[in-house]
């Protein structure tokens, strides 16, 4: 990108006026969105700045901090649709959040990370909390995402568990969630196996399907190549040259937790996700996950990564909901 600043005012607070050209390979068009949707998500997130365009030049006014902040922000989502990802008001609303909040991560960097491309979309991070989440993956053996609803940590977990299987680093994937509200006596359910734990583990089937073709998973299942299954299930076993989701993990016991965790076998990957503030153990049954960084935080190969309503990638309102509760929680602890 071409920028044509006017000379810097010894006052900063007399306004400026900033040109950019936009490049010739990139219509501006990838820059405006639909109706202009982009740049006025771009007025919107810095209110003392006008952004006008014409043809191939954006030019800025306003105060010389906001207007340098919008044009290091129009700099980094050029980036991003150079790298092929379409703008969107979604886009720029987390690239700001990214450029004022106190991060050392750039918005490109975090938003053109490509994890896994399957039937025409591809999966990336979208927040530098999931971008860390993603990046203590690849580091380490055993990985835990704890966070609220929404914040992406088991879909990202299932796209680095899809990436592994294709990229050949393990022969097969596991995923496992304890089935709580049946108390884990799944035997004294009516129904077939199938039957008992489906609406259990329906979940990591839905963020399957998103991400492998659903005629091949029946396939997949069969061949043992993807294994779905209660925690009841794992006792006893070794996986070795695999790829290991634990769902809700909040929902273990310290024991069950124990459990899972010794079940890691050579050339394997664990990731445990789950949310701290959505125990649905019985009476005073200690949750797993909210002692697991207390027993293992300072053991070699194994991170603790805590995604909160920032990381949120649902409706805008679930953030909102998170931080409400919480600070509601806190003032019921008084």
């Amino acid at each position: 990108m071409t920028q044509t600043p006017a000379r810097r005012p010894a006052d900063r607070s007399v306004p400026v006026e900033h040109r950019i050209v936009v490049p010739a390979h990139l219509p501006a068009a990838a820059l405006l969105g639909t109706g202009d949707e982009v740049l006025r998500a771009v007025e919107r997130g810095f209110p003392g700045v006008r952004v006008h365009a014409r043809g191939d030049v954006i030019t800025l006014q306003g105060l010389p901090g906001e207007v340098e902040l919008v044009a290091r922000l129009l700099d980094e989502l050029l980036e991003v649709a150079a790298s092929g990802t379409p703008l969107s008001v979604d886009v720029v609303t987390r690239s700001v959040q990214m450029l004022t909040s106190a991060t050392v991560s750039r918005p490109a960097e975090v938003l053109t990370h490509n994890i896994l491309s399957s039937r025409g979309r591809t999966i990336r991070p979208k927040t530098v909390g999931q971008k860390a989440y993603v990046d203590a993956i690849d580091r380490n053996t055993i990985t835990f995402g704890i966070g609220p609803a929404g914040t992406g940590k088991t879909y990202l977990a299932m796209a680095k568990a899809v990436q592994s299987l294709q990229a050949k680093q393990v022969s097969r994937i596991v995923l496992t969630r304890p089935a709580v509200e049946a108390g884990e006596r799944l035997g004294f359910l009516p129904g077939t196996l199938s039957e008992k734990i489906d609406p259990y583990l329906r979940p990591l089937y839905d963020a399957l399907h998103d991400m492998v073709d659903p005629d091949s998973i029946p396939r997949l299942i069969e061949a043992g190549t993807v294994e779905v299954a209660p925690l009841a299930y794992m006792r006893g076993r070794t996986l070795n040259d695999a790829f290991i989701v634990l769902d809700e993990a909040q929902n273990t016991s310290t024991d069950q937790m124990k459990m899972f965790l010794t079940r890691l076998g050579f050339g394997s990957r664990m990731v445990v996700t789950g949310d701290v503030t959505q125990v649905d153990l019985p009476g005073a049954t200690t949750s797993g996950l909210r002692v697991v960084e207390e027993i293992l935080g300072e053991v070699d190969d194994v991170a603790f990564c805590r995604l909160g309503s920032a990381d949120v990638v649902r409706h805008r309102l679930v953030g909102d909901i998170i931080d409400a509760y919480a600070h509601w929680d806190q003032g019921s602890s008084r």
